[in-house]
């Protein structure tokens, strides 16, 4: 037998992602003398290769070897063997039929060391039988066409270190080009910070090998890393994952330290924050901001919070001294250093004047257990506390402490306080209870009034007695002295009675009795001074004050005031003083991805595009319904700026009451704003699908709302300028909630786009029509004809008259007049709005001051008749004549009686033909010219 070696020409090893078995040369042996030989011949580009031959096709029974080299296994379980070879048709060779063959066989054998030289032919085990698909004939090779065959098989090597491949011709004519023989690997990876190395796939085709996977440097298992290796070198999906150490975020697939002035407090962070209020970080890899100094962080607070500070001192602490018994109430601190979660408690000390001592200095000692506080002595949330059981002739001193979650931490606490000296008298009969009480944890809706039920407790429930009241506290007189009550209260809303509360025991000669029970609509009864009689007269003389028009003086002044009192509050930031638009919608609202989105279907068509509902589920929240809008294709820079504008302004507001903005999309296309959905829609066109179906409460309820969101706008120095029932959303529970902040900022200078359609005349306030002077009181007076719109349940305001006349009546004094039924108090506000000068109106502070009197006094909602020519003749009347009279216009009576219209209740079910009828008189009195109207006609 006789060793050839394979030239270095003939064999190569292909890398390309791919390990390969061996980087020594593979050697190839022939048996049977010399049948293979090493040739040389020229390829396609006329390049000189070495190949190995065969060509005995005119004897029978061939049977010629080609071996390589030993070649390790390295770890491989399943190699690849591409064999590239050129074989000839033998039907192009004449007088070979019988003996020429187009094929040869392809054997492998296992072994542990390269010592065999001679390896027994029994001993190979066979791979396949390789064919050609293309073969030459002698005129081909003339013309210089090789037809080269590649052909892959793959062995299951797993038995031995290492393997021999063997070549069989059994009579055919070929030329071995090339042999390459390669395992395949899925390489190394990094998934999910977990690092996978470099793994050999299976023995089987189809065999799947799991891999562990090791966490990259600063960061822990969140969930065992694995994947799995396919038989083709590809990596499947991975399960679990990495997260990095508290102090360090992902990026690009390691963990990074956090820069100074960030943190990270969890693994299960997203990334670095930037530390919060009064805190720093002065290193990277901070896991938690220092408080500044001065600042502190309680135990409980999470790292997220902002450091804050204790509280200053309470605040005007007065006592009211009531037999053996004080009432004592408090303002809160000035200052209540960032946190809401302040507490107060009381010491209380009997102080004497030491007779014996030249300064006359006092000694003060605790209070025994005997005296009484209510509701409790220490971690109280209200600013009032009765104290009872006092000792008569004693002087007491009490000292109000205010505390927060920080006092302990930064050693404030006794610091913190006020005192005032008590002096109590001897305990007398009575017979008037004063009873007061909280509000329900709870309430179902506004509050409109609570009913107390009271009764002599010997004589049960057989004979009782009910009051009504407003207010939170009640007189109760003609009691019999000497004699315990029994009393429960409940409250009552739009909704109807709640159930009454546990009984409460008072007598008329003595403090309360210990509570009997927890209360379901009041949290406790107090029993109080009886001086209430003298604060109903103080508050009656307040509201009544509170209504003249004077209260709205001085509203610019008035706002700024507030605003410099309270330099916490949050400013508005207008996104048009950005270059660049990105900046501040990256600033100020959340980027959504887009796969988090579920569009439905489309509800409507917007300025920019199409307005459509769906759900968004966003990782670790439940998945919420919301309202999208698009930008549509084509959009030029101006428009794409405008739109995002708008989520710039609404991601600056948090309100219950203001539309919240959910996020936006803009790293992909189409751009999109997601705000959360308001089931009923536009304001205007809810209330004309359900015209009459409310009560007055609930439309002062939907009003309030509004006032609600616009004062928080106007807080924030934010001026709306497009206030109307038609940018106001209404969600399924009859929330109303201001929305559309897209109007443009700033008028164009031409004078004559005052008068476009894009100035919403018919709702905006003459300065701003006229001079383009855009205030909160010009929102004002746009909030005036938005309860015109609620209270007429979407009428158009001014009917059918054109821009010019609108403009041209509220020039000459011309209001709106009182819708069907529509409460005088109601009417009156909304004169107060539509005052000409702007200083007169009211703020939107106190525009909900009212509201909340109303709905706490339903009694002043009565629906009186006002629809008088001039605001300042707005009184009830009980005929059509005795109105006429009102409003100087009795000379219509007799043209009205004979069409029908005598009674009162004509007047209160005027439709819109009737409030045209009113309108020509209006105008007839305001030119000052006669206007004959004939009824029968209209």
């Amino acid at each position: 037998h006789h060793h050839l070696q394979l030239p270095p020409e003939t064999v190569f090893v292909a890398f390309l992602g791919l390990k390969p078995l061996t980087c020594t040369l593979i050697q190839l042996h022939v048996c049977v003398c010399l049948q293979w030989e090493e040739v040389s011949i020229m390829d396609e580009k006329n390049i000189p290769i070495r190949t190995y031959q065969v060509c005995n096709v005119l004897e029978p029974n061939q049977n010629n070897w080609l071996r390589t080299d030993w070649i390790p296994r390295s770890g491989a379980q399943r190699v690849y063997v591409e064999v590239k070879f050129t074989l000839r048709d033998c039907n192009s060779l004449p007088g070979v039929t019988g003996t020429c063959k187009e094929t040869f066989n392809l054997y492998y054998h296992e072994s542990n060391e390269d010592r065999e030289s001679y390896i027994k032919e029994s001993s190979f085990i066979k791979v396949d039988t390789v064919a050609a698909d293309e073969s030459f004939t002698q005129v081909d090779v003339g013309d210089r066409i090789m037809k080269l065959n590649t052909e892959v098989r793959d062995v299951k090597v797993m038995m031995r270190k290492g393997f021999y491949l063997a070549f069989q011709d059994v009579g055919a004519c070929i030329a071995l080009v090339s042999v390459r023989v390669f395992f395949k690997t899925c390489p190394l990876t990094i998934r999910n910070l977990a690092t996978f190395p470099d793994t050999v796939t299976g023995a089987d085709t189809s065999s799947l090998v799991e891999v562990r996977g090791s966490c990259v440097n600063q960061s822990e298992e969140r969930e065992e890393p694995k994947m799995y290796c396919g038989a083709d070198g590809e990596w499947l999906v991975p399960i679990g994952g990495c997260l990095c150490n508290p102090g360090y975020q992902e990026k690009g697939g390691t963990c990074k330290a956090c820069s100074v002035g960030f943190y990270k407090a969890k693994s299960s962070d997203a990334g670095c924050s930037k530390c919060p209020p009064h805190s720093h970080s002065l290193r990277d890899g901070a896991t938690v901001c220092d408080c500044h100094s001065g600042f502190f962080r309680a135990d409980s607070d999470p790292p997220s919070m902002a450091c804050t500070q204790p509280p200053s001192g309470p605040q005007q602490l007065i006592s009211v001294v009531n037999e053996t018994s004080v009432v004592l109430e408090w303002a809160p601190p000035r200052r209540l250093g960032g946190r809401s979660d302040t507490s107060y408690s009381l010491e209380c000390l009997i102080c004497q004047t030491g007779s014996h001592s030249q300064t006359g200095s006092k000694l003060c000692l605790p209070c025994g257990s005997d005296v009484l506080f209510s509701p409790d002595q220490t971690g109280l949330k209200s600013t009032r506390v009765v104290v009872s059981e006092l000792r008569a002739h004693t002087h007491y001193t009490f000292i109000v402490h205010a505390r927060n979650g920080v006092s302990q931490a930064s050693g404030a606490g006794a610091a913190q306080s006020v005192s005032v000296t008590v002096t109590t008298n001897q305990a007398a009969t009575q017979n008037v209870l004063s009873l007061s009480w909280q509000q329900p944890d709870r309430p179902n809706g506004v509050i409109l009034e609570y009913e107390v039920k009271f009764y002599e407790k010997d004589q049960k429930e057989r004979s009782y007695r009910i009051m009504r009241t407003f207010s939170r506290s009640v007189d109760v007189t003609a009691l019999n002295p000497l004699t315990v009550y029994v009393f429960h209260v409940r409250a009552r809303t739009a909704a109807g009675y709640g159930e009454f509360s546990s009984p409460f025991e008072f007598a008329t000669n003595s403090d309360p009795f210990p509570l009997i029970g927890e209360g379901v609509n009041s949290a406790f009864l107090l029993l109080s001074v009886s001086g209430v009689g003298i604060l109903l007269l103080i508050s009656a003389a307040v509201f009544i004050i509170s209504r003249r028009r004077s209260k709205y003086s001085k509203t610019k002044q008035d706002s700024e005031e507030e605003k410099h009192l309270n330099p916490g509050v949050k400013i508005y930031v207008d996104p048009f003083t950005y270059e660049d638009p990105d900046q501040a919608i990256h600033e100020f609202a959340k980027e959504i991805d887009v796969s988090s989105i579920h569009i439905e279907r489309v509800i409507g068509m917007g300025e920019f595009g199409d307005v459509c509902s769906g759900r968004l589920r966003v990782q670790g929240k439940r998945e919420i319904y919301v309202a999208i809008k698009s930008l549509k294709a084509g959009y030029s820079d101006k428009q794409r700026r405008d739109f995002l504008s708008e989520a710039s302004i609404m991601g600056q507001f948090d309100h219950p009451n203001i539309i919240r903005l959910e996020g936006v999309v803009t790293r992909c296309k189409p751009l999109m704003i997601i705000t959360e959905y308001m089931e009923n829609g536009s304001l205007d066109a809810f209330l004309r699908k359900h015209d009459g179906q409310f009560t007055v409460i609930q439309l002062v309820g939907m009003l309030r709302g509004i006032a609600s969101g616009m004062k928080y706008l106007s807080d924030m120095s934010y001026v709306h300028r497009d206030l109307a029932a038609r940018n106001i959303l209404v969600n399924s529970n009859l929330v109303c909630k201001v929305s559309d902040f897209g109007l443009s900022r700033v008028l164009e200078d031409d004078p004559e786009v005052a008068y476009t359609t894009r100035i919403p005349i018919r709702w905006t306030a003459p300065e701003a029509i006229t001079y383009r002077k855009f205030t909160s009181a010009s929102d004002v007076w746009s909030y005036g004809i938005v309860m015109w719109e609620v209270v007429s349940y979407g009428e158009r305001p001014y009917w059918d008259m054109n821009n010019q006349d609108v403009i041209k009546a509220i020039e000459e004094g011309y209001r709106l007049p009182a819708p069907m039924d529509c409460p005088v108090v109601l009417h009156q506000l909304m004169l107060d709005c539509w005052e000409r000068e702007r200083a007169e109106r009211p703020t939107f502070s106190q525009i909900l001051n009212m509201l909340d009197k109303l709905i706490r006094n339903p009694g002043t909602l009565r629906s009186e008749v006002c629809v008088s020519v001039l605001p300042e003749v707005c009184v009830p009347v009980s005929s059509v004549c005795e109105w006429l009279r009102s409003i100087g216009l009795e000379r219509y009576g007799d043209t009205l009686a004979a069409a029908g219209y005598t009674m009162h209740c004509h007047v209160k079910k005027m439709d819109l033909y009737w409030h045209l009828i009113i309108t020509f008189l209006r105008l007839s009195m305001l030119k000052q010219t006669s206007l004959h109207v004939s009824f029968e006609h209209v």
